[in-house]
């Protein structure tokens, strides 16, 4: 399993599962496109939250089933889309049988995994020919405002290095073809209640004691409010995505 306290911090989101459900946004339809490619068949998204990804499998898909380890984040999962299945599991562990599946996704949650183990538990679960796909969709924090808006992310007890929540490495002798990447960049439409609520879902944010994210969320408001004065603004956002074929 991966480290208790990172699978501790994961957990985090369960507790703002509505929140999370109803301001982050699914990734683009293009990126998911790319990842899957010609993959149809059965798919699993694997550390599903509430999903966003998942819904977008279902219509890409045969046929899709959604992992995830949160009670909370599955319960929002079921009741937006019932004919779902939803299983309850880790990614380290999953709950399916050996080369059931032509594809396999992420999203915005590998930072969250043991990468080694997960990975071997994706070849486990994966046809030969079947897709791994890695997805990472968020706010471009390269852009000035959006870093001083949403502020830039500091590392936190028991998380790994910054740099692996924006990169896909396999580990070495994984049976997987080369990993390609490509980045998908896009807008999204929001407000000042869109960019105090996204804000909220992020689980520095989430895990910080209550007077402090309070302040957090006020600063956010005060500086969302000044920014769409006038209207809706185009939130910056950058889609990074890996696949790789199992051989």
């Amino acid at each position: 399993m991966a480290e208790p306290d990172l699978h501790e911090r994961a957990s985090s989101f369960g507790s703002v599962a509505e929140a999370y459900d109803r301001f982050r946004p699914a990734p683009p339809a293009e990126a998911v496109d790319w990842v899957l490619g010609t993959a149809g068949g059965v798919a699993a998204d694997i550390g599903a939250g509430t999903g966003a990804l998942t819904r977008q499998l279902a219509r890409r898909a045969g046929r899709v089933v959604a992992v995830e380890p949160d009670a909370r984040m599955a319960g929002v999962l079921r009741r937006r889309s019932p004919d779902i299945p939803a299983l309850r599991g880790w990614a380290e562990a999953l709950p399916l049988r050996p080369a059931c599946l032509d594809a396999v996704t992420v999203s915005s949650a590998w930072h969250w995994m043991d990468p080694d183990r997960t990975t071997a538990e994706v070849a486990r679960v994966l046809r030969p020919g079947g897709v791994f796909g890695v997805i990472w969709n968020g706010a471009d924090r390269s852009v000035d405002w959006v870093a001083e808006l949403l502020g830039t992310r500091v590392p936190s007890p028991g998380d790994r290095d910054l740099r692996t929540r924006h990169a896909f490495v396999l580990p070495p002798g994984s049976p997987f073809d080369a990993v390609e990447r490509r980045v998908v960049e896009w807008s999204l439409p929001v407000g000042p209640e869109e960019l105090v609520g996204l804000a909220g879902t992020y689980s520095a944010t989430i895990t910080m004691a209550p007077d402090e994210r309070e302040r957090e969320l006020a600063r956010v408001a005060a500086a969302a409010s000044s920014l769409a004065a006038s209207g809706p603004v185009e939130l910056p956002m950058a889609c990074r995505c890996w696949r790789a074929v199992r051989i």
